[in-house]
């Protein structure tokens, strides 16, 4: 790789987004409905990993959009005629996973970037949490799901929420930026900076878990003002999804910059282990803790820690388009040889139709792999939790990976 390339993937690595974590909203049809009246509905809320954030990719490849682009310039485009977004970069892409079908409707209400409070990012796009904020025409997510409950038959609400709060974005920066600027013979770790490490002592753990449980209450307290019993639909609670393999499952060697200029990966082995062993692990803790702390009823949880596996980013068991001899996303075997995980990248978006955003998110083959989750999750209208992994080749009928829920 030319040297230019290094020094740009170098600088561009000092401005990953922070707001990593993203989400999409259709605007519904006309309704006379309410609680448990009328077509049943699934609505998401949260953050990037269920709003559709890198949604639109199938795959990743060096050689060209076109042979990844699988939704097209319109992928997050959720207002009513699909010609833009209804909150700037929210990222609700039509591959999120709250479209099931089989007669039930989805809602996105998510939003990448999303926190457990509202905010507005760095760039001042607004971030709905998952509160009742309400402030000339924005509204908070809870506060969004009670008025579209009220008119709509509302029996499962999926929700993601947390990694933000966490500092996701923050972490993947540090991370990818440590291993830019340090050769391989004195590597800088950024499992040992205070600015990763703060993020999972013991009192910021037990304080992002009471606000990731009193976001649960929200979504619960939304639900009750517009007029629903906790019997009359469940909370389904999600956590995250491992995006990269540990250090012996990399592809690409650690030595030079080939894991970033190349397959978009840029982490130190042991910086990879960390991540999986360390940060995940504490997030879905976090996640997990935070819904059993709630003391709500009518919760369960969607375990996804392991979905991915040997699907995830750079793993050794699967490969770039081009890496596997495939023409296109569309090829014949594409969403069993090639990642599921979006590239995370850096200033090379410039000129790209890449957002950096989308990086280290499910794409379209993960979204679509959650979608068959969610959808096994619904149960047929008797919601459920469980343990969601990969249990085959190829996909479904409804062109989704093969998954199981147990």
């Amino acid at each position: 790789m030319a040297r230019s390339r290094v020094a740009l993937r170098r600088v561009g690595a000092l401005a990953l987004a922070a707001g990593l974590l993203t989400t999409g909203l259709t605007a519904p049809p006309a309704h006379a409905d309410g609680p448990g009246s009328g077509s049943p509905w699934v609505v998401t809320l949260g953050d990037s990993y269920i709003s559709g954030e890198a949604g639109r990719w199938a795959g990743n490849s060096n050689d060209g959009e076109s042979l990844i682009d699988a939704l097209g310039s319109t992928a997050y485009y959720d207002n009513a005629t699909h010609t833009a977004e209804q909150i700037t970069r929210c990222h609700r892409s039509r591959s999120a996973e709250a479209y099931i079908g089989g007669g039930v409707n989805g809602m996105n209400l998510a939003c990448s970037g999303a926190t457990t409070s509202t905010h507005s990012d760095s760039s001042g796009n607004f971030k709905p949490g998952i509160d009742f904020y309400s402030s000339g025409g924005d509204q908070g997510q809870a506060l969004m799901l009670q008025n579209f409950a009220a008119s709509h038959n509302v029996t499962m609400v999926a929700v993601s929420i947390g990694g933000n709060d966490f500092g996701f974005g923050s972490i993947v920066q540090k991370c990818v930026t440590d291993f830019l600027t340090s050769p391989s013979w004195l590597p800088n770790y950024c499992n040992d900076d205070s600015a990763v490490t703060s993020n999972f002592t013991s009192s910021n753990i037990t304080a992002q878990r009471a606000k990731i449980a009193q976001a649960f209450r929200n979504v619960a307290q939304a639900m009750t003002n517009a007029g629903y019993s906790p019997s009359s639909y469940k909370i389904v609670v999600q956590d995250y999804p491992s995006p990269i393999p540990t250090g012996s499952g990399f592809r690409y060697s650690q030595s030079g910059y080939t894991r970033q200029s190349t397959g978009g990966c840029g982490f130190w082995n042991n910086d990879a282990n960390y991540a999986n062993s360390t940060a995940l692990t504490l997030i879905d803790q976090a996640v997990a803790g935070a819904a059993s702390d709630s003391g709500l009823s009518n919760l369960v949880t969607l375990r996804l820690a392991s979905a991915f596996n040997s699907r995830r980013l750079c793993e050794n068991t699967v490969g770039l388009i081009e890496e596997e001899g495939l023409s296109s996303w569309r090829s014949a075997g594409a969403v069993d040889r090639t990642e599921w995980i979006n590239q995370i990248r850096t200033v090379t978006t410039i000129g790209s139709n890449f957002y950096i955003q989308e990086s280290i998110h499910p794409n379209y083959w993960g979204q679509l792999a959650l979608r068959n989750c969610l959808r096994q999750a619904y149960n047929g209208g008797s919601p459920r939790g469980g343990v969601c992994t990969r249990s085959g080749t190829g996909t479904n009928t409804n062109g989704e990976p093969v998954m199981a829920l147990n």
